[in-house]
C-alpha cells in the first residue's frame, strides 16, 4: 500500500516498505476479527478490539477508541470500508513517526472547543469543523466522543468529491492555512455535480441532525 504522506521521499525515511505491509496485515486481521466480534452482539473497545491488541495500535498512533468507531459504523451503516479505514491510519502512522517521532501527544481536544456545525468557511458549512477535527486526528488528539470520518462527515466530503484519507493529507500539508485547504476544497468541489452550492446548502449535513460528532 502507498503512504500517503506529503513529499514521499522525505517523510518516510522512518519506515521501510517492509514495515509498512507488516502493520497493514495486522491491522486488517485486527479490523476483520473486530467486526466478527461486533456482529456477534459485543459492544465496546474494550470487548469489540481487545486489550491485546492495544500495544499494536499504540505503536501506529491510532487508538482502540478510533478503530472501534469504524467498526460500528461499517456494521450499521455500511460505511467507511477498510481500505478508506487504512488509508486513513497510513496517513496518521506517517505524521506520528515523522512529525512527532513516535512520541504520542499528551493533549486530548474536548468535543466542545471544536467550531460549530453551522461554521462556515467560504460558503462550505460543516468546513471549518472538519478542518478541526482533521488536525485533531493527525496529532492523535481525539477525546473519545469526537470521531473524524463520522457519519456528519462522510456526506460533507462525499459533496466535496474528496475521500477522508485525501482530506488528511490536504490539512497536512496546508498546515495552519485555512486558505489553502478552503483553495482545495473548491477545486475538487467543481470536479462534483454534488458540490455544496455557495450559500453553504448544498449536501452538507444538517447540524441538528446528530450523525456523528
Amino acid at each position: 500500500m502507498p503512504s500517503l504522506c506529503p513529499d514521499n521521499e522525505d517523510m518516510t525515511e522512518k519506515t521501510t516498505t517492509e514495515d509498512s505491509q507488516d502493520w497493514f496485515s495486522q491491522l486488517r486481521d485486527l479490523y476483520d476479527r473486530a467486526v466478527d466480534r461486533f456482529e456477534e452482539g459485543h459492544r465496546g473497545p474494550e470487548q469489540v478490539v481487545g486489550r491485546e491488541a492495544l500495544a499494536f495500535l499504540d505503536s501506529i498512533g491510532t487508538s482502540a477508541q478510533e478503530l472501534y468507531d469504524f467498526v460500528e459504523d461499517w456494521v450499521e451503516d455500511g460505511e467507511p470500508d477498510f481500505d478508506a479505514v487504512a488509508a486513513m491510519t497510513d496517513v496518521r502512522r506517517t505524521y506520528f513517526l515523522t512529525v512527532q517521532e513516535g512520541k504520542p501527544s499528551d493533549t486530548v481536544i474536548p468535543s466542545a472547543t471544536l467550531p460549530s456545525g453551522y461554521a462556515q468557511l467560504g460558503g462550505y458549512r460543516w468546513l471549518p469543523r472538519i478542518i478541526a477535527k482533521a488536525r485533531v486526528k493527525l496529532r492523535g488528539e481525539l477525546a473519545p466522543d469526537i470521531m473524524f470520518a463520522c457519519g456528519a462527515d462522510r456526506p460533507f466530503l462525499r459533496s466535496v468529491n474528496m475521500e477522508p484519507a485525501e482530506f488528511l493529507k490536504t490539512v497536512w500539508i496546508a498546515g495552519t492555512d485555512d486558505r489553502s485547504i478552503l483553495d482545495a476544497v473548491q477545486k475538487k468541489a467543481l470536479m462534483s455535480s454534488t458540490s455544496p452550492s455557495p450559500s453553504g446548502r448544498g449536501s452538507a449535513p444538517d447540524p441538528e441532525v446528530r450523525s456523528g460528532p
